[in-house]
């Protein structure tokens, strides 16, 4: 969905609907690998840099701003004289926009939790810091 020029999105038709639940089902689909990859990180993190790290927060940080419209204009859909198929794709897209949101917060605290573990992050430590996380179990390789 794209915003005009005042900043409000272009709310869309109802005829709409199959882009939209394409937009949000493939959006569920790309937050979950997301998250899965973040946690097989997560033992790891080092294997992380800061671009990547500070790239999935851009990147979710901003789908986390879409979930709002694409909420609203599931709202003012339910609104409209629907048939009975629209109302269930509405009904199932809400189901899946709030796994959504749940996977994008995960990932954004994920995250959160990774940028302070980075590779550059470990390099910036003294050897001996880096010998003492080793041997805490802090820092696996």
């Amino acid at each position: 969905m794209s915003k005009n020029p005042q900043g409000q999105p272009n709310w869309q038709p109802i005829s709409r609907l199959p882009l939209i639940a394409q937009m949000i089902e493939q959006g569920l689909s790309d937050a979950l690998t997301q998250y899965q990859n973040l946690q097989e990180a997560q033992n790891r993190p080092h294997v992380l840099d800061d671009y990547t790290v500070g790239r999935v927060i851009q990147v979710f940080g901003e789908e986390q701003q879409f979930l709002e419209i694409y909420s609203e204009q599931l709202t003012r859909w339910k609104q409209e004289n629907l048939n009975a198929t629209q109302r269930e794709q509405i009904i199932k897209l809400e189901g899946l926009l709030e796994q959504l949101s749940t996977t994008v917060a995960s990932i954004l605290a994920l995250t959160d939790e990774l940028k302070q573990k980075t590779i550059e992050k470990v390099l910036d430590k003294p050897d001996l810091e880096i010998g003492l996380d080793v041997l805490l179990g802090n820092l696996k390789f």
